[in-house]
This record gives structure tokens, sequence and C-alpha cells, in this order.
């Protein structure tokens, strides 16, 4: 089972400022059908319900809402995973974090491209495209640099 899986925030309209730029209605169909499968998966006893996180921006705000809701979870605010945060502070927050149920951060690119090539590949510049609304699944022992496994991603045109 995954570790942690990390989800960029559904298709966004553009605008100023940029946190607060809203969801498409597009990038709201993209977060309910990411939703609903997951939500598919729990109920088939693939993963357990995750810790979800999400960046303060609107857009992530939405998206993650949209995943709390369809999972029956809360969501909480991370000050430090909006776009253009480090994603070495990330992977140290995640070091700290207790062993339990996975981790589920909703943020933006460049931020999780960047946290997946530094925790899979030992670099954030050797980043990972994520499409709106895709969800990498990571397992890792340590969440250090190049210890993680990518086990799965999934954007909502796979579904």
């Amino acid at each position: 089972m995954p570790d942690m899986l990390m989800m960029r925030h559904g298709e966004a309209a553009p605008g100023y400022p940029d946190q607060a730029r809203r969801l498409t209605p597009h990038g709201e169909l993209e977060a309910e059908k990411m939703a609903r499968w997951l939500a598919e998966r729990i109920a088939a006893g693939e993963l357990p319900v995750p810790r979800v996180y999400a960046s303060p921006y609107a857009r992530a705000q939405q998206t993650a809402q949209t995943l709390c809701d369809a999972l029956k979870t809360s969501l909480e605010t991370l000050d430090f995973i909006t776009p253009d945060d480090s994603p070495g502070a990330v992977s140290d927050w995640l070091l700290e974090q207790p062993e339990g149920a996975p981790i589920m951060l909703v943020s933006h690119m460049p931020l999780v491209g960047e946290l997946a090539g530094l925790l899979v590949e030992g670099s954030p510049a050797q980043g990972v495209g994520f499409p709106t609304a895709a969800i990498a699944e990571l397992e890792a022992d340590v969440w250090a640099a190049g210890c993680a496994q990518l086990k799965r991603f999934t954007q909502p045109s796979q579904l």
C-alpha cells in the first residue's frame, strides 16, 4: 500500500492573485472523478483512508474538499506546500509524521513534480510532469532523497 499520495489540483481558471484562482467546471469534474476512483479503491479495501492535507490556495482547497467529501474525512491545510515551496521542507515534514494512515498532499506544480523527483530520483530537477488532478502513489521506508518508489501514477483521462 502506498505511504503517500500526491495530487495536483484540478484545472484552474486564470486570474490574479494566484492564491485566489478557483477550479474551472472541467477542474471540478476532474476532482470529482479522482475522488470517486479513490473512494471505490477504499471501499474495495485496496487503500486505507488517507490523512488529507492541502495548500491554502483556493484551487487546492476546492480539490481537496471534493476528496474529503467523497472519502468522509477531514481536511488540514499546510502553508508550506504552495507552488514554489521547497520540496526539501516537505520531505523533512514527512520524516516527522507518525506511522499510520497514508498521507495525501493536494498541491501544485512545480512542487508536486519536484517533490516526486526528490523522493524517487534523489533530485528535484528529475521532476515528474503532473497533469491536472493526477495522483502519484509513493512508498518509502524513509522519506529522504532517492528513497521512495513510485508505485502508481493515475490521471483523470485514464479513468
